[in-house]
């Protein structure tokens, strides 16, 4: 029996050895490729990024169809969730490591307890946000004691009203506000049924086709304050340094692409957000992408704050103050601006 056991060992093993010396040749047979980049610490898990189907995400998609994510060494799993909440709470759980979100809604859920970091700038609302109001109604003052429809759970609609407000010496409860999502409040406005409505696109077009309304401000006029970043756990920030800068790599490589190759990226990204490419075209002045000099200038170079530090702290008061949150983060735990460089 024991020389059956023995036996049966030096095949195994004489199996193993075959195996290993096949492995090395295989290996030797596959040089590296041109241009290929060293593997990131996440290489052999899968990096999960969630985003919805907004203009400003879609370059996330190109890039991981051109295969960019690859490319930098990393392994990218994007999941569309359109939800914010259900977005925080897949992050909450692991269940993603990363998402895109304006920079307030990051500042909220660092608030919740959930460590998140932003360490990229993906676009800026170029005139897709505004205010519609009625045609007497020229400026913000103007608003004083006005219906106005928002939806104040928060988000970027109340988080820029509250910001416009601030500019001009002005508080929420100067306003008779009205709680409705984005969409309703710009029905709701184009219906007559209220003095003025934050809104966005489609809804600020069909205002100035009414007879009593029109833009009174929109997002192009306040450049930074409406921006979209892509936050991280930052427990996954800390332990992957190398898989968070091969994905802000991979999403410059991406508008490269797209600023060579419009026709293509267009149609892949305007695929992806569910869209005809006339229509993709049509809403993309509405959006600025933001690359590495814009990315630069709103994070900060040279030991200088960025705008993005700002906005942080800002929607960090105005969330505190209207009681959406219980404690103030830090901005400086939730802003890295290092994987730019």
């Amino acid at each position: 029996m024991k020389r059956v056991n023995r036996k049966l060992a030096l095949l195994v093993a004489l199996v193993l050895i075959a195996a290993l010396v096949a492995g090395c040749g295989q290996q030797a047979a596959e040089p590296k490729q041109e241009g290929q980049a060293p593997a990131a610490e996440s290489q052999e898990q899968t990096v999960t990024i969630a985003y919805s189907t907004w203009i400003g995400y879609a370059p996330l998609v190109l890039a991981g169809e051109k295969g960019f994510y690859e490319k930098n060494g990393v392994k990218v799993k994007l999941e569309k969730i359109e939800s914010v909440a259900d977005r925080r709470t897949a992050l909450a759980a692991n269940r993603i490591q990363g998402f895109a979100s304006t920079a307030d809604t990051h500042v909220m859920t660092a608030a919740a307890g959930i460590p998140v970091v932003q360490v990229l700038g993906l676009d800026d609302s170029y005139g897709g946000d505004g205010i519609v109001a009625k045609k007497e109604f020229k400026k913000i003052e103007d608003l004083k004691g006005k219906t106005v429809a928002v939806h104040t759970g928060g988000g970027a609609s109340y988080f820029w009203l509250q910001y416009l407000l601030a500019q001009k010496g002005m508080k929420i409860t100067d306003l008779k506000v009205q709680d409705m999502s984005a969409g309703d409040a710009g029905a709701a406005f184009v219906a007559g049924k209220v003095d003025a409505a934050v809104t966005w696109e489609p809804w600020l077009s069909k205002a100035k086709e009414t007879k009593f309304g029109g833009v009174m401000i929109s997002s192009d006029q306040t450049p930074g304050i409406i921006v979209d970043t892509l936050a991280f756990r930052k427990d996954f920030v800390d332990k992957n340094p190398g898989a968070v800068k091969a994905v802000v790599k991979s999403w410059f490589d991406a508008l490269d692409y797209w600023d060579k190759n419009k026709a293509e990226a267009n149609k892949i990204m305007a695929d992806a957000m569910g869209q005809t490419v006339e229509d993709f075209e049509k809403t993309l002045p509405s959006v600025k992408f933001y690359g590495v000099k814009e990315n630069e200038t709103y994070f900060g170079t040279s030991g200088q704050k960025g705008l993005i530090y700002d906005i942080s702290e800002k929607a960090a008061d105005f969330w505190l103050a209207e009681k959406l949150i219980n404690q103030k983060p830090v901005t400086d735990d939730i802003v890295n601006g290092s994987f730019l460089k």
